[in-house]
């Protein structure tokens, strides 16, 4: 199987990884990897909750990160550098043949 590669511009080859998941569960919502993404590949939006109170009301208004454009991603790995909590995961892509 034969990987994507890409390659800078002094000529060296890399391995792009591709953006596949993102744990929201660690995720505290900071917008670093919003920010440093050239592609808008994310999407700040509100926490889902399970809220097991009674009175139908959640007390959690925090935001998280979402992955809004997947197929948007360069492979560039920029999101992973700035996280504070590692909520990324990358995966290297086989060439479509």
């Amino acid at each position: 199987m034969e990987m994507r590669v890409g390659y800078t511009r002094g000529g060296s080859q890399w391995v792009p990884k591709f953006i596949t998941a993102l744990n929201a569960q660690n995720c505290i919502g900071c917008g670093r990897c919003y920010k440093v993404c050239p592609r808008d590949v994310f999407e700040l939006r509100e926490r889902e909750v399970d809220d097991d109170d009674d009175d139908g009301f959640s007390d959690d208004t925090s935001m998280v990160m979402v992955i809004a454009n997947a197929m948007d991603c360069i492979g560039c790995e920029s999101c992973s550098r700035v996280c504070p909590k590692d909520c990324h995961t990358h995966e290297a892509v086989a060439l479509a043949v």
